[in-house]
């Protein structure tokens, strides 16, 4: 997870600081896709100043085994220096569509047959956008993230009411469930909480699509947070995140990037977009959602070169 702008910056860092180095992207080859984007386009539009990163978290508890695992948000963020916007828009983890590796399934399956090479590919190709780079972060990573900026303050959209949350966080039985609230209205939450509140599934009246909005709105509430912090914040943020975080980001980009986090200040600036009816329907295999691909690709294009 990332905010709009801000916390691009110390996350790159983290992910760098903790690992000596950034994750290499792949390259995996398209097979029946939407969209094939130049491979100069992306590294044009790179530097005139704005950049598009695709933002994926992840449940990597136990019951998955190393990093195959599904990315349960996929949020596309366009940063636009030059007018100081920001749009945010979540790809339902069902969507049903071509993917990188070949073959048909759920947005979220790419990153678990492909990794973050091909979580790319298969969103910038299905959508027509050009990617330049990720940022993944686990269950843990979301906690320590929010922990180690003193949690955030939200207003809370609506109560969160589970009684079925995984219970599968710092335990040896990963299969169990817990009884969660998150009230509504003012909150301060430091990370547990926040994850109960981006995280859970049941009890929304908007199914995935409200879920969709509250981890926009957390994010938000991060980026306010992460414009707090100065450049002596970020080795201890970097400590405090571990190995719970990846990123393409290299470390000189941070470095240019860092002036420009003070200057995003207007919120009416930031967008956030999601794809209820009639953008996606139901019907799909297994479950997932069918993408009306007439709507979506105008709406896109909008936004995202």
């Amino acid at each position: 997870m990332a905010g709009g702008s801000a916390y691009f910056l110390p996350a790159a860092y983290t992910a760098w600081q903790s690992t000596g180095q950034v994750v290499d992207i792949a390259s995996p080859s398209p097979s029946g896709l939407l969209f094939s984007p130049s491979p100069t386009a992306s590294s044009a539009a790179f530097s005139q100043g704005a950049f598009t990163v695709l933002l994926l978290g992840s449940d990597d508890d136990s019951k998955f085994i190393g990093d195959h695992v599904l990315t349960q948000s996929m949020i596309l963020v366009r940063v636009i220096p030059a007018t100081k916007q920001v749009v945010m828009l979540s790809i339902p983890r069902d969507l049903w569509l071509p993917l990188s590796t070949g073959g048909m399934g759920k947005a979220d399956f790419a990153y678990s047959y492909g990794r973050a090479g091909a979580a790319m590919a298969t969103i910038s190709q299905d959508f027509g956008v050009h990617i330049n780079d990720y940022i993944w972060v686990g269950l843990l990573g979301l906690i320590r993230v929010i922990d180690a900026i003193g949690g955030i303050d939200i207003v809370t959209s609506n109560p969160v009411l589970d009684d079925y949350y995984p219970q599968d966080i710092n335990t040896n039985s990963p299969y169990g469930y817990s009884r969660i609230a998150v009230l509504a209205g003012p909150q301060h939450l430091d990370g547990v909480h926040a994850l109960q509140y981006v995280r859970s599934r049941h009890n929304d009246l908007q199914s995935d699509f409200g879920r969709s909005r509250r981890q926009q709105q957390v994010l938000l509430a991060i980026r306010q947070k992460a414009k707090q912090l100065s450049p002596e914040d970020l080795p201890a943020l970097a400590a405090a995140i571990g190995g719970e975080l990846k990123t393409s980001i290299k470390l000189d980009r941070v470095a240019e990037l860092l002036p420009l986090a003070a200057t995003f200040d207007n919120p009416n600036a930031i967008q956030t977009i999601v794809l209820p009816s009639p953008y996606t329907h139901g019907g799909a295999p297994d479950g997932s959602l069918y993408p009306n691909w007439g709507l979506i690709l105008p709406l896109v294009h909008q936004f995202f070169p």
